[in-house]
């Protein structure tokens, strides 16, 4: 029988072949972790210059509608300034409007009392009053009281006078100022001896139910409009007497 023999150097050729084995492994290993690094690095690179192309677009579309932005408020701006000039002007216009109906308002006004106060002294004596003198835009100065009106149509007699108050709208309001002005009346007429009775009438081109409800309810005559002339509606019960 043949006896194979070992040497010491074939142990240690077989020994330096299993750690090149290793090492060989250890590298390919190392190649592929590398190579997937590197496919790996390779997609993130691909993906940053996705996501950079995005970017850059969506900061192209920011800057445009920054710019159209830009545009509407600087029209904005123009229809601000337009809007506050077309205010000035219809501000303008709607005082020289007001200015003008007011100068019509009191032209009519007057015009009211001119047609009333002749035919009112007729009117009064269906109702037994009989008057003397008719007078228009009477003013009364109380210096004594510190104090002074106006009466748009007062009519007279001896022992009796009515102050009529003309409006062309009368309100609630109207007619309680009238009724301090007979107040006022009856003070001055008793500062200078005048014991006559005062009595009160509202005229109004414009009255409504609830307005002719109240004057006639505070014992006030009310002279109203009808066709060519006008109607005196007496008070409720007896007329007021100051």
């Amino acid at each position: 029988m043949q006896t194979v023999q070992t040497t010491q150097a074939d142990g240690l050729f077989s020994s330096d072949w299993d750690s090149i084995r290793v090492i060989l492994r250890e590298v390919a290993e190392s190649q592929r972790e590398l190579t997937e690094s590197a496919m790996g690095f390779k997609d993130g690179q691909k993906a940053f210059a996705e996501s950079a192309k995005e970017f850059k677009e969506g900061q192209k579309v920011f800057l445009e509608g920054q710019k159209v932005f830009l545009e509407i408020a600087k029209e904005f701006k123009e229809g601000q300034k337009e809007i506050r000039e077309l205010q000035r002007e219809t501000d303008r216009q709607v005082k020289d409007v007001n200015r003008r109906f007011g100068d019509f308002y009191n032209r009519f006004g007057e015009m009211v009392e001119y047609m009333v106060a002749p035919n009112l002294r007729d009117k009064f004596a269906d109702y037994g009053f009989v008057f003397h003198q008719v007078n228009t835009n009477v003013r009364i100065d109380d210096i004594k009281n510190n104090t002074s009106f106006e009466i748009d149509i007062l009519l007279e007699n001896g022992d009796i006078a009515i102050l009529v108050e003309v409006k062309n709208n009368q309100r609630v309001e109207f007619i309680k100022d009238h009724i301090k002005r007979i107040e006022k009346m009856r003070k001055y007429a008793d500062s200078r001896g005048d014991k006559r009775t005062f009595m009160g009438a509202i005229a109004g081109v414009v009255v409504t139910p609830y307005v002719k409800k109240y004057t006639l309810k505070q014992g006030l005559f009310l002279v109203e409009p009808s066709g060519e002339t006008f109607n005196i509606t007496q008070p409720e019960g007896e007329p007021r007497e100051w």
